[in-house]
């Protein structure tokens, strides 16, 4: 029998806030353990909640930029449960009344548009944070409240994804939409972008869900889909074997790239929800919402559309220049600067992307400016270098801050464009290869090139090859 997968996916985006949702301890990653706290962190008697207002301008753009709908009115909910980084015994999060639903999360897949549809996006506080000590032997766990109160937005996808691919496709187009909106950095390994799988399997054909399984400890968007893989593997072997799938949450182990039981699923009302009396009913009205959609950047879909037809760029160079806003913006300053969209893709995503990959840096951080790179790319244009001087240059550039024209006169990059100097150089190659010369004119036109190499060498790559070529064709040919 053949089995299709049902997956859904639950992304927790750790917004970027200056402060926590409900109080003014600071929410910033890497701080010293339980020194970001405070009485409302910790639940003691007496502390209020006061909603961060910045939270839910960012949870309103997410919504907005997914083709969601905003809850007018939307109501935070106590989740109880008990772990030991849940200081108050329950966590603020909303139940039945979000405060975004719907919207849909879209990606090209193979070269054909997908889209998933949302459940849900509503907004919650972070848990605490489990220390476990790396010497196993040792047999205590110390706990980080930091993070409890980090303002979070879950975002739910309805049961529509089929395959590990398209939860990849969908995770990565899911992470460039939040950083396009600047509301969540996507860094899976510090944990500002966490992922839920939800899988189940079915006979192909059938309309009814299977039993479902969640898998987390998911820190990374390739690590979400080699997880969903081995867990549709597992389950299709524990049904054909004639076992039934149990439902429980499982913790994913990256290192050997199996699936391990963490505990029994928890159903919604195990946890109990009800309205938390400390906090009033959000209401966001339409002036509110038309602020925030006012505000919405270009998403990466637009742009990479916008891209290939007014820069005229391949579909795949659209994709490459939009993966982040920074690179897109880059592109976009250096083809202002040079005027020609398609040299200027060509040299970002050979020359710039390797060295930022060999960096590990984000073009924001990148030595060379958009303004030299167009500089440069524009004198490739005029001809005032040749191809291979222009990448010495751009080597020179990385280390050398100083205006373009001052490295090209003290390095002697100046290209050899005197008619008078390349035919000298033109009848020396001639004369000395006079076998070569006799064969060219015999019909073995392919030494063309070797005559070209000559001359190049002879210039140190400083001749123009288009004015050296013509003239060395025209001195052969007589």
């Amino acid at each position: 029998m053949n089995y299709e997968a049902v997956i859904g996916l639950e992304v927790h985006a750790q917004l970027l806030t200056t402060s926590k949702i409900f109080c003014g301890c600071s929410a910033s990653f890497g701080q010293e353990p339980n020194s970001a706290t405070c009485p409302v962190c910790l639940g003691l008697p007496g502390a209020l909640p006061v909603l961060n207002k910045r939270a839910v301008d960012f949870a309103l753009k997410m919504i907005l930029a997914v083709g969601g709908e905003v809850g007018k009115q939307s109501v935070f909910a106590r989740k109880n449960y008990f772990y030991p980084d849940l200081p108050k015994g329950y966590q603020v999060s909303q139940y039945d009344k979000p405060i975004g639903v719907g919207g849909a999360i879209s990606f090209i897949d193979g070269g054909i548009g997908k889209s998933v549809n949302l459940t849900r996006i509503h907004l919650e506080e972070d848990a605490g944070k489990s220390l476990h000590p790396e010497n196993t032997s040792q047999d205590y766990t110390r706990v980080d409240v930091n993070r409890c109160g980090t303002p979070l937005i879950e975002i739910v996808s309805e049961p529509e994804i089929r395959t590990p691919h398209e939860a990849f496709l969908y995770l990565h187009s899911l992470k460039q939409i939040v950083e396009y909106l600047g509301i969540c950095d996507g860094n899976m390994e510090e944990g500002s972008l966490r992922c839920d799988a939800n899988v189940s399997i079915r006979p192909v054909g059938e309309t009814t869900l299977g039993t479902k399984t969640e898998v987390k400890n998911l820190n990374s968007i390739r690590g979400v889909e080699r997880a969903i893989t081995y867990e549709i593997g597992r389950q299709i072997a524990v049904v054909s074997s004639g076992g039934k799938v149990v439902q429980q949450t499982l913790l994913y182990n990256d290192a050997d790239g199996k699936c391990y039981p963490m505990r029994s699923k928890e159903q919604s009302h195990d946890y109990r929800y009800f309205p938390d009396p400390d906090l009033v009913t959000l209401t966001v009205d339409a002036s509110w919402i038309d602020r925030i959609a006012a505000s919405l950047p270009e998403l990466p879909m637009a742009r990479r559309e916008r891209f290939v037809s007014v820069y005229g760029i391949p579909a795949y160079d659209a994709e490459v220049l939009t993966t982040t806003s920074q690179l897109a913006d880059y592109f976009e300053a250096v083809v202002k600067e040079c005027a020609d969209a398609k040299l200027a893709s060509n040299w970002i995503m050979t020359e710039v992307l390797a060295r930022l990959k060999d960096q590990h840096i984000d073009v924001s951080k990148f030595a060379i400016s958009s303004q030299r790179l167009g500089r440069l790319i524009g004198k490739i244009k005029s001809k005032a270098v040749t191809g291979k001087m222009a990448k010495d240059l751009f080597e020179l550039m990385l280390s050398d801050s100083r205006d373009l024209d001052a490295i090209i006169s003290e390095k002697g990059l100046a290209p050899v464009t005197d008619s008078g100097d390349l035919e000298k150089l033109i009848d020396k190659i001639i004369g000395d290869h006079p076998d070569e010369v006799a064969r060219y004119r015999e019909g073995k036109t392919k030494l063309f090139a070797f005559f070209v190499g000559q001359l190049m060498k002879a210039t140190q790559g400083k001749a123009d090859p288009e004015t050296a070529g013509a003239l060395l064709k025209a001195r052969l040919d007589r």
